[in-house]
Formats: C-alpha cells, structure tokens, sequence
C-alpha cells in the first residue's frame, strides 16, 4: 500500500486544502492528513477543533485518515511507513520555503520523497490567513471554506470587521 502524508496547521482547512488532499487520493492507497503541532504557533482553532473541521470535511473519504503529531515530520513518515509527502505550491515564494524543507527531510529520511502539487487557478491566493482576514471584517468566506464546515469558522472568525 502506498502511502502519502499531507501536513499542514489547517487553520482552518480550505477548498485549497481539499484540493490537494483530493489529488493525492488519485496518486496513493492512503493519505494521512497530518495537523502538526507547533507550540510556537498561535492558532484560531485548537488542535481538536482543526482535527474535527478536518474530519467533517473528509467526510466519505475513506482512504484519508486525519490524525495530529508532534515533532519532525520525517520521523512520522519513518514510523507510517510513508513513501511521500504531498505540498501544496501557490507560488514561487512557497517554493522556496517546501523546497528547504523537503531537502532536510530527505536528509533526514531518505526514504520519503516530497511531492509538490501546483495549486489550481482558482486557489492561487487562497490560504487560512486570507480566510481568517477576511472573516475578522465580516467578509464572505463561504466560496473558500468546504461548507459542511462553514458555519464554525464563521462562529469563530467572524467579528464583522469590530476591533476590541
């Protein structure tokens, strides 16, 4: 069984975020949707909350399993027994960034290859900071957040633009 880890915050989980997940279901047997922890990251949704948003949006896909870890990523593949990790790119400026880290997990692991998916058209300027910006003013969000979830990110995100 061939198996891909996608790792990421999900803070929260997007249409782009799905995309990807979605496409690496057509490459491998099993997709692991790895919500990292990082202590040094402020996050709007908990690790539960960014896990069950997950879970709900992968809903009926049953070779993707949504699980949290702590730690390096290349040890986690180590231990799933992964043969990839699937990035998302939207541009040359992520890149940069995934390009660095795939080189150290290699290092670190040289079983695990990283894979890097171009972002569709549509989701070019779409990220979870972008959401949570547009949320905080109020903005609609609704075409950017899968909507089986929609309503608990605005629940949380949406102040109306109100500064405290």
């Amino acid at each position: 069984m061939r198996v891909a880890i996608c790792p990421g915050s999900f803070d929260p989980v997007t249409l782009g975020h799905l995309d990807i997940i979605n496409r690496a279901r057509k490459l491998f047997d099993h997709v692991i949707v790895a919500v990292m922890i990082n202590p040094s990251k402020h996050t709007s949704f908990t690790l539960e909350e960014r896990i069950s948003l997950l879970r709900r949006a992968t809903e009926g896909m049953e070779e993707v399993e949504v699980v949290s870890f702590e730690g390096l990523l290349a040890d986690y593949a180590k231990i799933r027994d992964a043969a990839a990790i699937v990035k998302g790119l939207r541009a040359v400026s992520d890149f940069e960034y995934e390009f660095q880290m795939a080189l150290i997990n290699e290092k670190l692991n040289p079983d695990v290859e990283t894979i890097f998916l171009t972002t569709r058209s549509e989701n070019m300027f779409l990220s979870s900071s972008i959401v949570k910006q547009i949320a905080s003013f109020g903005g609609d969000i609704s075409s950017l957040v899968p909507e089986c979830i929609l309503n608990d990110i605005k629940d949380r995100l949406c102040t109306g633009g109100k500064q405290g």
